[in-house]
Parts: C-alpha cells; sequence; structure tokens
C-alpha cells in the first residue's frame, strides 16, 4: 500500500473549500488503496516566518523515509528551494490555487510568490491541481510540464435539491471566505443599485482579515443594506445545507476561482447560478445552468441578478440545467482515486536527488 504524509498549513478544520478539500482526500485515501496521515505546518503560510521554516524542516526531517509527500500548495509554493532540496523523500504539490495569483497583495510580493512557486514546482516530482485551467496555468505561466499535473476535481457529496424560500422575499446565497478575490465589494455595489428589494442575501463565509471585513461591512452600511445583506461568518457544514436548501439563488462574484467548489455545490442541489467568469468558474458552471458575467464588472452583475429575480420562468430553467449538470459531476470518491493513482506512479524508491534535479 502506497503511504503518503499530507501536509497541510493551518487549522484542518477551518470551513473553507481548500481544506474541505483535503479532509476528503485524507478520509477517503485509505479506501483506494493509499494509507494517509495527516502533518500539521505553521499557520502563517504563505508567509512563513524564519522559525516557521525552521520547524517546518523539522517536522518533515521527522517523517518516515519511506513515504511520499503530498503537500498543500499553500505552504508549498512559499517554501525556500533550499529547505526543498533538504527533503528526502518524493514530493507531489497539490495546488489548489497559484499564490502569485492571489488578489489583495503587492504586485512585489506577486512576483516572489511567482518565482517561488515556479522553483518549487520544478522540484516536485508530481503536481495534483483541481481543475483543467489550473493545470494549464502551471503549464504556461510556471513551467510544470504536462505530463507531470493530474487533474482531480473537487467531489460533491449528493444532496437533496432545493426548496428554495417559499416566499416573496427570495434568499440570495454566497459562499465563501471574505477575502478580496471572492468580489463582494463588487457583490455589494451591484447591490446597491438594485431597485428592486425583495431579496435577501446571507455571505457564508470565513473573515480571512479585519481589514477586508470591516470595509465590507461599511460598503454593506453605506449602500443602505443592513436590512438586506448578512454576513454569517463561518457556518457548520449542517447549518450550510440548510442555507443551501432555502436559497432561490446562488451568486458568486469572485475576481478568480481556480475551480468553484460551492458551485458545484450550487449545481448539484439544483440551485439557479449568477456568476462571474473568473478563472475556472465559467467552466465549473456550463451554459445554461447560469448566468455569467464579466469577474469586477458590477453593472453585468447587478443586470444579471436583476434578470434572475424578476423572472421566475428563467430560474426555473436555470435550475433544471444546473440539476442535470450537478448529477454528472464526481463524487470524494472519484477525487480521491484519481489522486491515489496519481500517488501510486509516483515510486518511493525514486531518489530524491534525482527528483530534485541536483
Amino acid at each position: 500500500m502506497t503511504r503518503v504524509a499530507f501536509l497541510i498549513p493551518g487549522d484542518l478544520a477551518l470551513p473553507t473549500g481548500g481544506y474541505a478539500y483535503d479532509r476528503a482526500v485524507i478520509r477517503l485515501l485509505p479506501q483506494a488503496g493509499v494509507e494517509a496521515m495527516h502533518v500539521a505546518l505553521p499557520g502563517s503560510y504563505p508567509n512563513p516566518s524564519a522559525d516557521d521554516l525552521t520547524d517546518t524542516a523539522a517536522i518533515i526531517a521527522g517523517l518516515p523515509p519511506d513515504c511520499l509527500l503530498l503537500i498543500d500548495g499553500l505552504a508549498y509554493g512559499a517554501m525556500p528551494e533550499a529547505l526543498i532540496r533538504s527533503i528526502r523523500q518524493p514530493i507531489v504539490a497539490l495546488c489548489h490555487h497559484p499564490l502569485a495569483l492571489e488578489n489583495g497583495i503587492s504586485p512585489d510580493r506577486a512576483i516572489t510568490l511567482h518565482q517561488s512557486e515556479t522553483i518549487a514546482l520544478s522540484l516536485a516530482q508530481h503536481v495534483i491541481v483541481t481543475s483543467p485551467l489550473t493545470g494549464k496555468i502551471l503549464a504556461g505561466d510556471f513551467g510544470v510540464a504536462a505530463e507531470k499535473i493530474t487533474v482531480a476535481e473537487p467531489g460533491t457529496t449528493r444532496k437533496a435539491r432545493a426548496t428554495g424560500s417559499k416566499s416573496d422575499i427570495l434568499n440570495l446565497l454566497a459562499v465563501g471566505s471574505i477575502v478580496p478575490r471572492k468580489g463582494y465589494g463588487v457583490l455589494v455595489e451591484a447591490l446597491a443599485g438594485l431597485k428592486r428589494k425583495n431579496w435577501h442575501l446571507k455571505i457564508a463565509g470565513t473573515a480571512r482579515g479585519l481589514e477586508t471585513v470591516n470595509a465590507l461591512r461599511d460598503q454593506i452600511a453605506l449602500s443602505d443594506l443592513n436590512d438586506h445583506i448578512q454576513l454569517l461568518g463561518a457556518v457548520p457544514d449542517r447549518d450550510l445545507d440548510q442555507l443551501f436548501a432555502e436559497a432561490d439563488l446562488f451568486v458568486m462574484s469572485s475576481l478568480f476561482e481556480g475551480y468553484g467548489m460551492v458551485l458545484a455545490e450550487a449545481l448539484q442541489r439544483g440551485l439557479p447560478i449568477v456568476t462571474t467568469t473568473g478563472g475556472a468558474a465559467s467552466e465549473t458552471v456550463p451554459d445554461g445552468a447560469g448566468l455569467k458575467v464579466p469577474p469586477g464588472d458590477a453593472t453585468a452583475l447587478r443586470n444579471a441578478i436583476d434578470n434572475a429575480l424578476s423572472d421566475p420562468s428563467l430560474r426555473a430553467r436555470l435550475s433544471d440545467a444546473a440539476h442535470r449538470a450537478g448529477e454528472k459531476l464526481p463524487t470524494w470518491d472519484d477525487t480521491a482515486r484519481t489522486i491515489a493513482q496519481a500517488l501510486g506512479r509516483v515510486s518511493t524508491s525514486s531518489s530524491p536527488a534525482a527528483v530534485k534535479g541536483s
């Protein structure tokens, strides 16, 4: 049986898409023939301190020499070259979303991360990505050989089809961490311009930075939308299921998505969707299952939401198409099997020196 240590920074229990993916993979890899061990890395990544890097090196040095290392890209892309070259075991990188493409970081920081990720990925024996688009980005912009890349799209857990609010006040739902890349400021700007007020938006997502959260709260208040928009923060899975079940329209305002797991969740629940085309979002939502607008375009987003709110028959058509598409999505078992197959192709007897080009 293949043995793998899955190195993940921070609190694995946090309700983010990336951590949900990692949790599912750890849980299901044994069923796919892989003995998986979760190894926690410092939570400061992708901005580790010198002490955190020292701790990381010590943690890795203490791992069995005969196991593979599957390292989450949130940490791996920020690891120094010297640290990576000191690792004895073969490395498989898991890239949810390139660090250098995160919104809200300075141009200098983006350049530094791009250089760091490019080197790190070149030193990995294999790279797993969560969407075909991310694979193309790594091949085109980070120099990763196509044969080194495996696409393992996030799975979905089959859920009952959403029933909606059954009310004249329509429930809008947005799910995702409150970070600049999610474009919530654009969403609030779009909603502020709506003439109709027969809606209520709930945003479920972890607050990952007080500055971003406070700016969003201020924008909501200044737009006189406190009665229409509710920031829920982190939401337990059971409560999130209820939010999906009672939603009438799912809204995604993200500027860029490596895949868009919440879009897949909305699809398989049969929710009509309004989404941007940022990153892989336009590929995750098939044509006909959602209204798609350019990322960052508040006017286009407003018009799409307005069209969906004003036309029940349009929402019904989008809902039916979404549900059909959702039934074709991979399950988490499919995801785990794909990753297990990739790990199985990486021999634990490979020479780390050869892998790292020494």
